[in-house]
Formats: C-alpha cells, structure tokens, sequence
C-alpha cells in the first residue's frame, strides 16, 4: 500500500493513485521490444513505488511528469534499457502531440488525406448535404431514401476505383491488404472488393489475422485494466511475416487458431497455401503498420485504407469528427453482437483512439488507395438510436476526472445527435451496406 493517495493530471484534476497504472504501461513499454515478463513489470512498478516514496514527502500530490521521471530513472538504473528507451520515445511521441494541437488552426495535420478530402467535401456541398441544417432540410422534404441510395453510391464508386486499381496491377500483387481504425467497415468492404474481383476471376484466400493474437495472459492492458486488443504488439508480428513470406513463395503454413473463449493461442492448427494465381486477402487493424509486412516487397502488396471521411458542419460550424461515427458504429455493433455494455465502449475508447493515433493513422499515406465508407444518412439513424444514451453519460460522467475523456464525447455527441433530425426506419439502407455491419440486417455473411 503506497502512502500516496492521489495524483494530479496534466488538466490539473486529481485522481486516485493507482500503481496498477504503472506496472500497465512498464509492461507496454517492454512488449513494444519483445519482452512479455509481467512478473518483472511488476517488480519494477514496486521498484518505481519505492522511489516515489524516497523523493516525496507523504503529503505530498504527485504529478504525472514526477511519476514518469521515476519509471525512466528505475529502468535504466535497473538495467533494462531497451524498455526504458520505448517509453521515452512513447512519451515523447504524447508530448509531441499535446503540442502539436495547439498548431492544428496555421499547421495541417500530416494525418489526413487533403485531396480525398476536397473531394469528398465537393461531394457533400453538391448533394447538399455539406451542414446538419442541409440535411435536416432534405430530410424535411422527404428525401431521406434519396440520401442513402446518393451516399451508398459514392461508396460503390469508392469500391470500383479499388477494384480496378488492383486489376492494374495483377501480374504482381500477392496479397491485397484493407487497414483502418476500429469501426471503418473493413470486414463489409473486404467482402465487396472480394466479390468485385471474383467477378473478373481472380481468386482469393483470406487470412484471419485475429489467430496471431498472443494469449490473453501476455497481452498488454490499458489504464483501466482493460486488455489491450489495438496495439499491433497484440499480434506474434514475427510469424506474421514468417507466414506472409512463405505464402508469397507458394509453401503451405499452417497457421495458428485463437480461442476468444479461453483467450488462448494453439500453433500449428490449419494449413494454407496460394495457387500460382491466388491473391491473399488480409482484413486487419494493422495491414498498413511497417512491421505487419516488413519481409514483403511493396510490389506484391495492395493496401487500401478506410476511414469514414464524412465532410458535415455542426451547428457551431466545427466539422463531424470521423472518431466519433467510428466510436457509435462500435457502441451499436459491440452491444449487437459482443453483449458489451456501450457505456463501456465509451469509458475504453479514449485508448482506442490513443492506440490508433500511433499505430494506424499515421501510415495512411502509404495506402495505395483511400477508401471513404463515411455515409451522410448514418446520422439520423443514430440520433433515434443513441441520443438519450449520450445524454445520460453526460450526466453520468459531470465532474469526474477519471472519465474526463467520456464526459467530453458525451457532451459533444448529445449535442451533435441533438441537433439532426432522427430516423427510425432504417429499409432505405441497403443489405449489404456497409452501415449493416454496424447496424444490424446485413444479407452478408461476416
């Protein structure tokens, strides 16, 4: 039991402290350079606990710079250096960009696509659909079914442009990779491309990344305790690429099977291999991650990156924030399909976003397409369905720092759903839309 009770966030809230925290991210820190000990992550944590407590006095309110001076300091001292340099270089990568959103009004984000995105707001001011009040005036007017079938059509052309991008480039590509941040519509768009392409007698053979998982046991967690699925160190990367590299060449794997049940890992379970004309199809949070396919030259691979680029202005003027469709996407499909609460959805998703921020965005300039699966009817149908949750987490999470991040998405999400005119009758949207993997009555199999 540390004498110390509390902590000061960098917002200048105070929160219990919890060294939990601390074995959580020394252990993240040791399995971003391969080392998965839990037991020394938490003999170091005692370690940081007992520098602490030699450094404060009791009375004394840590802050989080004081508490991460520690972790550096007992890490190299305790002669683990590699960790220690991954989280000063994680630190640093935060810091960076704290500092970095004070810049965004006179410096563009180097993460997103500029020349998709002019396209896409084009799109939206053409088809008047460019503000929440353009849309809630089509709407009025009955034109919802109108906005679904203009919407899924973008998308569609979106998919052709794909297909036909990957045709170009037959004789060369031995596997197509789809990547993007949770809830971007890879599973429902891997499907559609697959089936485009089959038309045109390509063969495909997919590979469930999800089976390269490490065991639950190994797995990283987060500051709440929650284990960490988003990180691409969740994944045995090294077999990965052993397997990759073998299929290209035309050698049977046999790759592993993950038991979500027991959180289990069995090697060796089911063989795969590629005919001299079959393309390996990898649907994954990661495709586009460098160490994901390192051992692969970028002449075989065709990566496409989603991300639902919708182009609205709220009421206030503020663009729709891509993260927070993304984030009502899951809610609906963890709840759907997962029985997960969605409130613990949002209570997780600041970690999603964080993990995504490093290890999925940033490489969406590698894609050799970007696909928008952003649809401008998506919202209306979430305000009939979610409004009244937001709006309670809003009360639920008022004054509490250990739910800052919450508190703030509901309050921005109950304004937003608010403000939009709701939609109940979901039979305009298409069965194989891709909004169905999210909102349910998709006519594919997933």
């Amino acid at each position: 039991m540390s004498k110390f009770t509390h902590i000061k966030k960098r917002s200048g809230a105070t929160v219990p402290f919890k060294p939990a925290r601390i074995q959580n991210a020394i252990y993240r820190a040791a399995v971003a350079v391969g080392g998965r000990d839990q037991e020394t992550a938490k003999y170091l944590s005692n370690q940081v606990v007992q520098l602490l407590e030699l450094t404060y006095p009791e009375d004394h309110i840590l802050d989080i710079e004081e508490i991460q001076d520690a972790v550096e300091k007992t890490l190299i001292e305790k002669g683990h250096s590699k960790v220690a340099k991954a989280y000063i270089i994680y630190r640093e990568e935060n810091d960076r960009r704290r500092r970095q959103k004070s810049k965004m009004a006179s410096k563009p984000s180097e993460n997103i696509p500029w020349a998709k995105i002019w396209h896409i707001l084009d799109w939206a001011s053409t088809h008047k659909v460019h503000t929440v009040e353009s849309l809630n005036n089509r709407i009025a007017n009955g034109e919802f079914p109108h906005i679904v079938h203009e919407g899924e059509a973008a998308y569609e052309d979106n998919l052709i442009t794909a297909a036909e991008m990957i045709m170009e480039r037959k004789d060369k590509v031995r596997m197509v990779m789809i990547s993007g941040p949770s809830s971007s519509g890879k599973t429902t768009t891997t499907i559609k491309i697959e089936q485009r392409l089959k038309t045109k007698g390509y063969q495909f053979v997919a590979l469930n990344v999800d089976h390269y998982f490490f065991d639950l046991s190994e797995h990283p967690k987060d500051e709440y305790g929650d284990y960490d699925f988003e990180t691409p160190q969740a994944l045995d990367l090294e077999l990965i690429n052993e397997h990759l590299v073998k299929l290209s060449a035309g050698e049977e794997v046999a790759i592993p099977f993950y038991d979500f049940k027991t959180g289990t890992r069995t090697l060796n379970h089911t063989k795969l291999h590629l005919e001299e004309k079959d393309i390996l199809l990898i649907d994954s949070l990661h495709g586009l991650y460098p160490d994901f396919s390192k051992s692969i030259p970028d002449e075989q691979k065709f990566k496409l990156f989603l991300e639902p680029l919708l182009q609205m202005k709220d009421d206030d003027g503020n663009y729709v924030r891509w993260t927070d469709l993304r984030l009502i996407r899951r809610m609906l499909r963890d709840s759907a399909h997962r029985s997960y609460d969605p409130r613990q959805t949002l209570e997780h998703w600041h970690y999603v976003r964080a993990s995504e921020l490093r290890n999925i965005i940033p490489y969406n300039s590698t894609a050799d397409y970007i696909i928008n699966s952003g649809m401008p009817y998506e919202l209306p149908l979430y305000a009939s369905r979610m409004s009244k949750f937001f709006a309670e987490w809003e009360k639920k999470y008022e004054g509490n720092p250990e739910r800052e991040d919450a508190y703030i998405r509901a309050v921005r999400l109950n304004k937003l759903l608010s403000s939009i005119t709701p939609i109940e009758d979901d039979s305009p949207v298409p069965g194989d839309s891709v909004l169905r993997e999210f909102i349910g009555g998709s006519c594919l199999k997933y």
